[in-house]
């Protein structure tokens, strides 16, 4: 029986990546996006992928997704809590307080729900449990410059995925965190023309191939349920990180 994971920010990006190397790896795929019509493209173009469009922020959304995924497939095996967004490098004197409000609400509220979504779900199906692989960031560990709010939320992620590794124990859920450093990605195209480092120049950085972090999620997806990868670093081996700046 093929396994299910649903992945969130699944229509471009990482999680497109992810969602196409699962589908042709077996899986059935929930995928989830804010655009309606961009999620059923790309769910009509392999039949065990599922549409699933919604507001990561809206919990309303999000369990009705969730619903659709389990009313459709039976259990839901993985989630992949990967939609977030950035912002533009700047000091945080200068970073406009709606804009941070938006970005934490993306990327750690929507990620709280989506998680909570997930866990309930796995906690009640029969056989119980389940694995949920949070999105960090290299960022959850060594900031870049200019990036405080993008920072402090992954650096909240990693806050989450601890704690609901620690809850998830009795209901057979694990709970794991891919880092991802310079994936080459539409959000990443700017590390090949040149990004302000911590010394105020401005550089070139080394990107790897998507399809890294492709492989490396369906790795974590794909161990038995009484293995775990608690993290994972996949990263652009000559990036600016180790001694970042």
């Amino acid at each position: 029986m093929a396994k299910t994971i649903i992945i969130t920010g699944a229509a471009r990006g990482v999680g497109k990546a992810c969602a196409q190397h699962f589908l042709d790896n077996g899986w059935k795929v929930g995928i989830v996006g804010r655009t309606p019509a961009t999620v059923q493209e790309m769910a009509d173009s392999h039949e065990n992928a599922l549409a699933l469009p919604c507001d990561v922020t809206n919990e309303a959304e999000v369990d009705a997704a969730f619903d659709k995924a389990l009313a459709e497939w039976g259990r839901i095996d993985a989630l992949f809590n990967n939609a977030g967004v950035a912002m533009k490098g700047t000091t945080i004197d200068t970073v406009d307080v709606d804009a941070w409000r938006d970005l934490i609400n993306v990327n750690v509220t929507g990620s709280f729900i989506c998680a909570r979504a997930a866990f309930a779900r796995m906690r009640a199906q029969d056989p119980q449990g389940g694995r949920i692989i949070n999105n960090g960031s290299v960022s959850a560990y060594v900031p870049r410059w200019g990036s405080a709010p993008y920072s402090a939320s992954k650096h909240a992620i990693t806050g989450l995925t601890r704690s609901i590794s620690l809850d998830g124990r009795p209901f057979n859920i694990a709970c794991g965190q891919i880092d991802i450093g310079n994936a080459l990605t539409d959000m990443a195209q700017a590390m090949t023309q040149g990004v302000p480092q911590a010394d105020g120049s401005i550089a070139v950085e080394p990107v790897m191939d998507v399809a890294n972090v492709a492989s490396s999620v369906l790795h974590m997806a794909e161990l038995p349920i009484e293995a775990n990868v608690q993290f994972m670093t996949v990263m652009a081996t000559n990036m600016p990180y180790i001694g970042r700046g």
